[in-house]
């Protein structure tokens, strides 16, 4: 689903004012050294190319969102390891009219079982890619891989 029903009730009443929202990148790695891989997605919207993303439900754990969202989009079981970043993104205005802006908790996940595809219609591709190629990514995208698979457990925040 690409827009969560709570975020669909919520536009109903506020229409396409500003929505604060928070919502999860799932780093999943594999393997180790340089035969260490991330699950991207190619996302079916706008093509972008990232790691798994999604919006937290309410109520809902940050860690869980991650791995479900990983199941969901990619058909990955995954475990979210560690918290590594926690940073606001910049306000989005949708080709609608809708705007939000989204708190982003950035997991590094440890990589369980599935072979990747685009499970739910929001991805048009799911795959591995080397950690060592990802040049074709942009650079938001790319700091939050390359912060998760630095190997630290302490979290950034943003200041």
């Amino acid at each position: 689903m690409a827009t969560p029903d709570f975020v669909l009730s919520l536009r109903e009443k506020i229409g396409t004012d500003p929505l604060w929202l928070s919502g999860v990148t799932a780093v999943v790695l594999r393997g180790d050294g340089e035969a260490r891989e991330v699950l991207l997605v190619r996302r079916a919207d706008n093509g972008r190319l990232t790691p798994v993303t999604g919006i937290i439900d309410p109520g809902e754990e940050p860690a869980t969102a991650a791995e479900r969202e990983t199941l969901e989009e990619a058909d990955v079981v995954a475990v979210a390891e560690a918290l590594v970043w926690v940073h606001t993104l910049a306000p989005t205005t949708y080709p609608n009219g809708d705007r939000s802006q989204f708190l982003d908790l950035v997991f590094r996940c440890r990589y369980v079982s599935g072979d990747p595809r685009p499970a739910d219609g929001e991805n048009s591709e799911a795959f591995w890619r080397s950690l060592s190629d990802l040049g074709d990514l942009d650079d938001e995208m790319r700091a939050r891989i390359l912060r998760a698979a630095d190997g630290s457990d302490v979290a950034r925040f943003e200041r």
